[in-house]
């Protein structure tokens, strides 16, 4: 967790190899590292090999899995007998 890995998910958006007019929609998720994400790349090169469904498009995001703690503190307190 601390070599930024990230929850990685990406959506990819294919043409449908019997209708190429028509695109699918196809969500992948995994744990990667930011900011190259070679474990998407790996996945989307396997696509390009040995899947039909030619490649349209893909949207990136990704959220940090270990964070700075925040803090709040309150303003009063409260006690019960």
């Amino acid at each position: 967790m601390l070599h930024d890995y990230r929850l990685t998910t990406a959506e990819i958006l294919y043409h449908l190899p019997d209708h190429p007019a028509l695109l699918q929609s196809y969500v992948w998720q995994d744990l990667d590292i930011a900011p190259k994400f070679p474990v998407l790349n790996r996945f989307l090169n396997f696509w390009e090999n040995e899947i039909e469904g030619k490649l349209h498009s893909v949207k990136v995001a990704s959220a940090r899995l270990v964070v700075p703690a925040q803090f709040t503190f309150c303003k009063g307190e409260l006690s019960i007998h």
